[in-house]
Order: structure tokens, then C-alpha cells, then sequence
């Protein structure tokens, strides 16, 4: 997927614009969060639960090369095959080869974030392959040519209106926007494709190293169709996903459907150990696993940057975030959008391209007060802000203005004559500039910062107010 981060700003003013899509995320914002919290106040001890979640992420990648070197065991035992993937494109290559190979025409698709990251949707276009997302939310933004705006709700921007509008366009049906009647509609297209399916390619939520399984959890039934039904079946899975055993996937899925959609559990938990079996009635006749890379043993190296790696792609994080809620998805510019997406981009793809997105965040902390493996998403937007701002390649994108700026804010808080003569000088531009008790103009670089905010008045210092205090507190005691 081709990345657009760098126009962050223009696609946030965008958003910001756009009435129906602020009606839209401040419904689906407070619907996920709602729940959630909900889910997790019914819980006996939810901080334990997050606890044991991180720690289980902790261990898993402290122990990922002898997980990995198991996992690949176990599969080829259950009857699997296992590819191994240094970068997306080799990822893509591997899938397109092997469609080639076994005479695919039609491939069929669970919702992957990590397929929307390599770009698999286009590498098997590419080469013929009728390709069909089959989650509705992601059947809807495919039918639109749209990224996903959210990572559990791909098309959460769009209202049922603009929804109807496309069906119509796109599919030739009626205009109808009765929720059930377009969920129909998609139904009965998707049945058609199922049927004529070749390849079900679906990613995981998670993967047992001691089984050789993978884990796959929904809500619509259509993973489970994707992966009975073709007689391949391939599995796109990020190195980080892999967890030592069921006892810890216990506490996996404990986790992630309350944190995603405020659910117990998903209406369908999948545990998948290679193909079907002699004797067996449905499933694929091949079952292909592809550990992908793709940038991820370099984040994992980092123990600064590591625990971005324990994200379980809940989303729970995008719908507290006061950022993403009102600029949405699709201002991020890539696959993955809010806090964890601001962190993640500048690591997956060239930081120059994401430059601007760790500082979209207030650093208020509610991502990290929900994420269900406590992530301290706060301190890795700070570590990537230090990163980007050290890399003298591209000076972490900050104009020249503002880097100018701060050096010599550096250099004048060193000379305490020169500071107390600017502040000075502050106090008496500050009655010119005042507007009501606020600022109402700022100079260059501070101007971008007060296009949108008015900067209250400046205290008076308490150097300037302490003689007048001293004197009440005097006089004061005297009376009494």
C-alpha cells in the first residue's frame, strides 16, 4: 500500500471538514469505548488480567527465535507447509508463485491488517487473480478502492447513505439503506465467490507455537467460509503473533475481544492446526503458513521500541485517542492509523515517509490506560519524536523555523539577563496582542500552533507579585 503520511496535515484539515464523517466517528468512538469498558468492568481483576497479557507478549518475544523454530515444526507435523518472508514483497511473491502454481483463478479473504501492509490485494490483481474481501467492512471499502480507516472497523467512516450509494453503483442492486437489506446484499454476492473459491488467505490473531496453530477470531462467519471451502488455504502472519502455548491464548482471547468490540468472546473462535485430515469432511486439502518479517526483527532489537511489537491490533486505542476521533483513519496516510499506527508506520516503512505522525498526539495517556497489554504507547511516541528528531538525514521533518526556534530558546534560558529582558519584552507585546484574556496572534514559528488555539495570558510572575503578597500576609497577621 502506497504511503501517504506525509500528508498528514492536509488530510486532517480535510477530515476536520467533513461533517458527516465527524458525525461518524464520534458515534462509532463512543459506541467501541462504551463497550469496552463495560466488558472490563465486569472482569474480578482486569489491571491482573492486562498485566499477565503483557507479560505473555514479553516472554513471547524474548523467546521468539525458539517459538519460531517450533512453530515451523509442529506445522509441518499437523501436515502444513511453512514460507518464511523477509519483506512484504517476498511475502506477495510467495503467495502469487504458489496461486500460479496450483492453477488459482479466484481468491477469497479474511481481514488482515497484515495483507493491507504488504499490499497483497494488488500484487494477485496484478497477476489475474480475482481477489474478494469478504469481511463486509472490508467488501465495502475494497468496492470504494479505500484503505481501511480503522483496525476493527474498516469502514467505520462511511454511513449507511454512502454505503447504499455504493452498492448501487458498484454492485447494479436497488438503492436500499436499511442496514439488513445491504448486509444481504453482500451476502449474497460473497456466497457466489466462496463457492467458485481457489485460495482462502486469511492472517491470525494469533499463532501456538506447542500446537502449531493458528487463531483467527470473528464475528461474521466469513473467515470460516474463506478457510473450509477453497481447497488452499494460506495464513499470512507477522513474526510478533507467535505465543508459546494454549494456556497463554487463554489469556490472548480473554483480552482482545473485550478490548475490541466490548465482547466476552467473538461469535466465532477458530484454532486451526494444518489441512484436513483423512477421514475429515471440510477443510483445505493444502494449508500454508507464511511468517512475515517486514521490518519487525529490527523493532524487536530496540529494547526502546520492542513492546510496539506486543500490540494485539485490538483498536482500542484509536477509539480514546482525541486525535484519531476527529480526524479518523485515513488521515494517517497508511494501513495502520492512531496511536499505535503513529508508532508502527515510522518503523515499518522509511521514517522520512511518516515523519509527521508520532506527533499527532496530545501524549494525553488513554491509549495506554485501554490497551488490553498495557503498551506505554506515550513513552514510544516520545522515543520515536527523539529518534526522528536526531536523524540528520531528513532533521526529523521539522522546519528550520522551529528547530532555529528551539536552539535558541536553549541557548537563551543559559543567559538569565538576556531571559528576563525577552520576558520583559513578552509581557509588554502581550497588552498589544490580548484579546479578552487570550492571545489572539502569535508570530512565526508559533503562529501555525495558534491558528487553531488561543494561548492564555501569562501569569504574572511570582517574583513581580510576592512583594504585594508579602505585604497582605503582613498586615494580616497584625489584625489578627
Amino acid at each position: 500500500m502506497h504511503v501517504r503520511s506525509l500528508e498528514f496535515g492536509k488530510r486532517a484539515q480535510e477530515a476536520l471538514l467533513d461533517e458527516r464523517l465527524q458525525r461518524n466517528l464520534e458515534r462509532i468512538g463512543v459506541r467501541f469505548k462504551v463497550g469496552r469498558d463495560m466488558a472490563f468492568a465486569a472482569l474480578e481483576d482486569p489491571e491482573g488480567l492486562r498485566s499477565l497479557g503483557r507479560a505473555i507478549k514479553e516472554k513471547s518475544l524474548a523467546n521468539l527465535p525458539f517459538l519460531l523454530e517450533t512453530l515451523e515444526a509442529r506445522v509441518k507435523e499437523a501436515g502444513g507447509v511453512v514460507h518464511w518472508a523477509r519483506t512484504g514483497k517476498e511475502a506477495c511473491r510467495t503467495v502469487c508463485d504458489l496461486a500460479k502454481q496450483r492453477g488459482v483463478r479466484t481468491v477469497v479473504k479474511g481481514k488482515s491488517m497484515v495483507t493491507e501492509e504488504i499490499g497483497l490485494n494488488q500484487a494477485l490483481q496484478s497477476q489475474g487473480i480475482e481477489t474478494w474481501e469478504t469481511d463486509l467492512g472490508e467488501f465495502i471499502i475494497q468496492l470504494a478502492g479505500e484503505p481501511p480507516s480503522h483496525i476493527i472497523g474498516p469502514a467505520v467512516h462511511k454511513s449507511k447513505e454512502q454505503i447504499a450509494e455504493l452498492f448501487a453503483e458498484k454492485l447494479g442492486v436497488p438503492k436500499v439503506e436499511a442496514p439488513e437489506e445491504l448486509t444481504r446484499i453482500a451476502r449474497e454476492k460473497l456466497r457466489e465467490k466462496f463457492v467458485g473459491a481457489d485460495m482462502g488467505i486469511t492472517g491470525a490473531n494469533a499463532a501456538v507455537a506447542e500446537t502449531g496453530s493458528i487463531v483467527l477470531l470473528e464475528n461474521e462467519g466469513n473467515i470460516r467460509l474463506s478457510v473450509t471451502i477453497p481447497r488452499i488455504h494460506v495464513a499470512l502472519v507477522g513474526i510478533e503473533k507467535v505465543i508459546p502455548t494454549l494456556e497463554d491464548l487463554a489469556v490472548i482471547l480473554a483480552l482482545l475481544p473485550r478490548s475490541a468490540t466490548g465482547q466476552k468472546l467473538s461469535c466465532y473462535t477458530s484454532i486451526i492446526t494444518g489441512p484436513r485430515r483423512q477421514g475429515e469432511l471440510d477443510g483445505p486439502e493444502e494449508f500454508h503458513l507464511i511468517l512475515l518479517d517486514n521490518g519487525r526483527s529490527k523493532i524487536l532489537a530496540d529494547p526502546d521500541r520492542r513492546q510496539s511489537l506486543y500490540c494485539l491490533r485490538c483498536g482500542s486505542c484509536l477509539n480514546v485517542c482525541p486525535v484519531y476521533r476527529k480526524v479518523g483513519g485515513h488521515s494517517y496516510g497508511w494501513v495502520y492509523s492512531g496511536p499505535i499506527g503513529a508508532v508502527l508506520t515510522p518503523q515499518l516503512v522509511p521514517a522520512r515517509l511518516a515523519r509527521d505522525l508520532p506527533f499527532a498526539s496530545t501524549l494525553c495517556g488513554a491509549c495506554a490506560e485501554v490497551c488490553p497489554v498495557k503498551i506505554e504507547l506515550p513513552k514510544l511516541l516520545l522515543t520515536m519524536r527523539q529518534r526522528l528528531s536526531e536523524d540528520p538525514n531528513f532533521d526529523g521533518g521539522i522546519p528550520l523555523i522551529l528547530r532555529l526556534a528551539a536552539k535558541f530558546h536553549g541557548w537563551l534560558l543559559t543567559h538569565y539577563s538576556l531571559y528576563r529582558l525577552a520576558m520583559d519584552g513578552a509581557r509588554v507585546a502581550s497588552r498589544l496582542l490580548m484579546c479578552d484574556g487570550r492571545w489572539s496572534w502569535l508570530p512565526p514559528p508559533l503562529s501555525r500552533w495558534a491558528r487553531k488555539r488561543y494561548l492564555p495570558a501569562p501569569a504574572r510572575p511570582f517574583l513581580k507579585i510576592w512583594p504585594r503578597l508579602k505585604k497582605e500576609l503582613v498586615q494580616g497577621g497584625e489584625k489578627s
